[in-house]
Formats: C-alpha cells, structure tokens, sequence
C-alpha cells in the first residue's frame, strides 16, 4: 500500500492513488467531497475560515490540532485523522456543546466565518477544560470575524468550558480508541510515491530514506508545514514537482532538552518548540506566541523556517543572537555549523545537493545574560515582520559589557548580526551614553530597502531605538520610546 495517501476523513477511510503534489484539503474538501462548512476566506493561512482538525499518532497517543484547510497539501496527511465541521453533530443531529454556545451567546452573524471559529474553539475544547481569556484568545488569534467584534465569541468559548457532557458524546472522545487503531494500521511500510505525468509526490518512510531521496532528487520541494510553500501555489499558482513531504518523520520530531540548552528537530511544530522553550527562554516563547495563529504554529516548523531562508523569518534573528547551531543531513553524514554562516544571500543557504536541515541546538542563556526579542509589525498579532530585533548580553560585576550579541530581521537580504554595533559596545559600560555612541554604528551595519511593510528609514530607526529599549528594559527604566526623533 505505498502508492497512496491514506487517511480517516470524519469517520471515513480514504485512500488516494491519484493525488496532485500540490493539490490542498480545502480544494479536496469542497470540490471532491462537498463538506462546504469549511470555507475559503483568505487562501493563505490568515482568515481560519478553513480551519478542521487533523488528528496524528505521536508517541503512541492521539493529538489534534486546528490546521488551516487552504494551505495544507493532500501529501502530508498519510495516517492522519481529518475532522471538518459537519463531524461535529451527536447522534440525534444536535449540535455540539461549542457550536450552542456561539448560538446562545449570539457569536455568528454573516455565518462565513463561524464554522472556522467552532473548529479553533473545539480543538481548544478537546485540550483545555476550563480555558482562561488569554488561553481563549491564543486560540483564537489565526481567526478573523468582522461582524461580531469576537466578544460574544469568547464569551461562547467561556460558556462551553462551565458544563460539558458526558464524554460519549463527543465524537472524538467517544471513538478516540477506535481511532487510534485504525491510523496504526494505516502506517506505511516503505517510501510513498505517487506520479501522475509530471506531478510526483513522495513521503519518505524514514530519515534514510528521505537522505535517498534528495540524493536522487536534489532539486525537490521539502514541505513540512507548508506555511510557507503553501502561499508558492495558492498565491503564486506555481507548480512544484517532485514535492517531497516530511512532516510525518518521527526522527525530526524530537524535543531534547540538556543542561545547556534544547536541541528542535526539524519537524518540530511552532506550538511543540513554545512548550520547550518557553519556560527556560520566556523572551522566546513570547515571540512564538506571535508567529500567525494557532493553526499556523500548529503546522510550521522551527527547521521550515529556517531553511526557507527568508530575511524576515522570525525564529533566525533570536536564535543566531542565542549563538544556535545548526545540524544538517544527507546520505554522506552529517554537517553542523553556527546557524548564522548558513545565510549566505538572499534565497540563497549554505546547504549541499542533497542536504536537509535535520536540527537545531539552542543554548540557554547563562543566568547572568540579559535576552531580549522584539518583533515589530503593523498589528500585534497574525502579522509579517517588519523589524524583530534580539539581543543577548553579558556584563561583568562592573556593569561593564563583555559580550553583546545582536541580530536582525528586516534589515538585510537575510537575518544578520550587527558586529560594528557590537563592537562598538564590548568593553563599554552598560550606560545609556554608551547606548547613544552605538547607535551612528547600525548605519555601517545595515542598509534596510523600502518596501509596503516599513521605509528604509523607519527600519533604520527603529533597530536603533531596539538596542535603546532593550536597555531601558535592563536597568528597570520605562521603555517607551519618545525622545528619539531623527528628521533626514
């Protein structure tokens, strides 16, 4: 059975021989299947008008996650648990406790987005008996609703965590164990492959076989969460083939935590990174809570996107200033390096034919270090970076600076320290006249271009007004930014 995708979609076993690369499960839902609860709003992974649950094995346990339909590709769903809406129901056609409360607390209005909020608030539901208002919040930060100002929605999350019912009711819990039996048998024993003319579509059985596979087809489309790649054709309208899917790979999915720090397999979800590293780097897990929505983070990756290379990715700069390293694979061994030698140039990365990113090994800062990452965007949640700016400082007993590292998104063809800035630090005292001395030494380092995000000269201001906050920050001093005021 390794010619094609097999899944459970609501209660169904399906199998797919015939399967386009690219071809996505709100396309799939729509227009093969006619389960039109789930919507198309956006395309790209913003609105949650799309959003179901897929349910996958992973330690031997069952986990759902909401997922945005629209940029979710066919290819990575073998021996997953797709969940759409219409699942919802009981078996009298009632409707599910968090589908009454958007009803009592009024929380639709035009309707178009509502199937998508249900979806956000049952997975939530499922995982978080009784969520608070920043849990709720979380969960609901990649839906857009412009009827009902999402109070009434809240409130419907908040009523549904008062009284639940017994848990055969639910659909989920009732058939959970049923579940779990079926995707075990649905398991692939080897390598995937599907092709139809020039379209091919590959699942690797295993981390060799993947290190195959790219020896033989180094030129092919790596997806794991697609966050990105999934915009190339929604947005784009490329055409990717051989596309090659490695979400499913239990060996990039590891978590391993040290004395020194944490190393992230390369197919580890946002949301798995967030539970790793927010207690020991609070600063970090902060800025994860800001990449997309649940349903993005749920599905992108630490190593997509670093490996994606864009120079406004925003796990590159905190990472790079908390001096990480990086792991990569292929057939003839492995590789590391520090995570900022593998940008090179814009779209272009240290990585060899035939090559992957298998890890990364994030250092915790020492307990005399200041870290700090600020991401800058037009509004707080849900948004393209702008500028994120991070910083790691080390001082001696004397307030004198030892070491400062300091990297940037934004502000170059890819992420990038700032060494005439540290330079010009190192050795200083921690004072707010040595801050104002630095300050001229971001010109030398950066040459930000204008584009619809932010002008050049607001990129160029504001990673200087960075370090200075991230001062304020240090010494206890308030860190709004009003002072500061350069006219060309």
């Amino acid at each position: 059975m390794n010619d094609s995708i097999r899944f459970i979609l609501n209660g169904e076993d399906i199998a797919l021989a015939n399967v386009g690369p690219t071809e996505t499960l709100l396309d799939f839902l729509r227009m093969k299947r006619r389960l039109t609860g789930t919507k198309e709003g956006c395309a790209e992974g913003d609105c949650g008008a799309c959003t179901v649950l897929v349910g996958r094995l992973a330690d031997g346990k069952l986990a759902y996650e909401s997922v945005n339909a629209c940029i979710r590709f066919m290819g990575s769903l073998h021996a997953t648990h797709v969940v759409t809406v219409e699942h919802l129901a009981g078996r009298d056609g009632a409707l599910h406790p968090v589908q009454q409360a958007l009803v009592d607390c009024h929380g639709s209005q035009c309707g178009f987005c509502t199937p998508g909020f249900v979806m956000s608030l049952y997975g939530l539901w499922l995982t978080k008996e009784k969520p608070g208002r920043r849990e709720i919040e979380k969960a609901l930060q990649g839906n857009l609703c412009r009827c009902t100002g999402y109070e009434p929605i809240v409130k419907a999350a908040e009523q549904v965590s008062l009284q639940r019912p017994s848990a055969l009711f639910d659909p989920l819990q009732r058939t959970r164990s049923e579940i779990v039996a079926r995707l075990w048998a649905m398991q692939a024993s080897g390598t995937i492959r599907i092709a139809s003319g020039e379209d091919r579509l590959i699942v690797p059985a295993s981390l060799q076989a993947l290190a195959e596979v790219l020896s033989e087809e180094p030129d092919a489309t790596v997806i794991a969460g697609a966050t990105d790649v999934g915009l190339w054709v929604t947005k784009q309208m490329r055409r990717l083939s051989p596309v090659v899917f490695i979400n499913h790979l239990s060996e990039l999915q590891s978590v391993t935590e040290s004395d020194d720090g944490v190393t992230i397999g390369a197919g580890v979800s946002y949301s798995r990174a967030f539970e790793a590293i927010s207690s020991k780097i609070p600063a970090l897990g902060r800025l994860i809570d800001r990449i997309g929505g649940e349903q993005v983070r749920n599905m992108g990756t630490i190593g997509g996107n670093i490996a994606n290379g864009s120079p406004i990715g925003d796990s590159p700069p905190p990472l790079i200033a908390l001096g990480a390293t990086l792991t990569l694979r292929s057939l003839q061994g492995q590789r590391r390096m520090p995570l900022e030698d593998f940008f090179i140039a814009y779209g272009k990365q240290d990585r060899r034919p035939g090559e992957f990113v298998e890890s990364v090994f994030v250092p915790y800062p020492k307990a005399a270090s200041r870290f700090a990452a600020y991401k800058i965007t037009k509004r707080r949640d849900e948004d393209i970076t702008a500028v994120l700016g991070a910083f790691l400082l080390t001082l001696d007993e004397a307030e004198t600076i030892t070491d400062i590292r300091i990297a940037f998104g934004g502000m170059a063809a890819t992420p990038k320290r700032a060494p005439t800035v540290e330079a010009a630090l190192i050795g200083k005292p921690w004072t707010e006249a040595s801050i104002d001395a630095a300050r001229p030494a971001f010109d030398a380092d950066f040459q930000p271009l204008t584009d619809w995000r932010a002008t050049a000269e607001y990129r160029q201001l504001t990673a200087k007004n960075l370090l200075t906050r991230f001062y304020l920050e240090t010494v206890g001093a308030p860190a709004e930014l009003k002072r500061f005021v350069e006219v060309a």
